[in-house]
């Protein structure tokens, strides 16, 4: 079976999410006043990243709306009522650090070069369309991409088979011409599997570090991996790579 196609999710897929939330947070608490408050910055920061999480968990069952829950996450570390204006202007604040430690993982470019002569290529986050189009402008990726799809202006989040469809969709292909690749062993790499694209899950950890493993996607720990299993499809009849 023929890939036509890799859809690519953004954030600690491409995008070093984490370290730069974390670098940005640390530095945003200290420029703040805030970090004498907690045992220590990592204690500070596991708790943003808790609190994240959660909400982010109510953007994605359409309890919140993607502006809502970035509230939401400010309100519950401060642990204070703040107006939708005052936690916009903290996180404006925090922005300036997390901006500054922006970067793509260093097999993102190789990967890209690598398969741009013979595939399509498109985003599909879980985020918003606002947010993602200026991080990928501003990391000097955009132009790679046909399509982008965020959830927040699609009304679906992964892991909905709607919205693993709908990229499919925007390309114009089937879902066994298409391949997906993430970091979330559910969010992703499940979801993809359940739509029946081809799915690829990065995991940068390695075995062992990401909980239990779902069946059915392939596992690479580099996208240097990527190209040989998009040049041999082998979900029908042929053992996987996952493992």
């Amino acid at each position: 079976m023929t890939i036509r196609a890799v859809v690519w999710d953004v954030d600690d897929t491409l995008f070093d999410y984490t370290t730069a939330d974390r670098e940005g947070m640390r530095a945003h608490l200290a420029a703040e006043g805030l970090l004498p408050a907690y045992e220590s910055a990592e204690a500070a920061l596991v708790r943003w990243r808790a609190i994240t999480d959660q909400q982010w968990a109510r953007f994605s069952a359409g309890e919140l709306s993607f502006e809502e829950q970035r509230r939401e996450r400010i309100r519950m570390f401060l642990g204070e009522a703040l107006s939708g204006d005052e936690a916009d202007d903290w996180f404006r604040r925090y922005r300036t650090y997390y901006e500054a430690a922006w970067a793509l993982f260093p097999d993102v470019l190789p990967a890209l070069d690598a398969l741009a002569a013979d595939y399509r290529h498109a985003v599909l986050s879980n985020s918003s369309l606002h947010v993602q189009d200026h991080k990928l402008r501003t990391l000097g990726v955009h132009d790679r991409f046909e399509v982008i799809l965020c959830a927040a202006e699609l009304g679906v989040s992964k892991p909905a088979a709607a919205a693993f469809l709908a990229a499919c969709d925007a390309l114009e292909l089937a879902p066994h011409e298409v391949a997906y690749v993430g970091d979330h062993p559910e969010i992703d790499a499940r979801g993809a599997v359940d739509a029946g694209l081809l799915s690829v899950w990065i995991d940068r950890h390695g075995p062992g570090t990401g909980g239990d493993a779902p069946v059915g996607p392939h596992r690479i720990a580099s996208l240097a991996e990527l190209p040989a299993i998009l040049r041999a499809d082998t979900r029908f009849g042929a053992p996987s790579t996952f493992r």
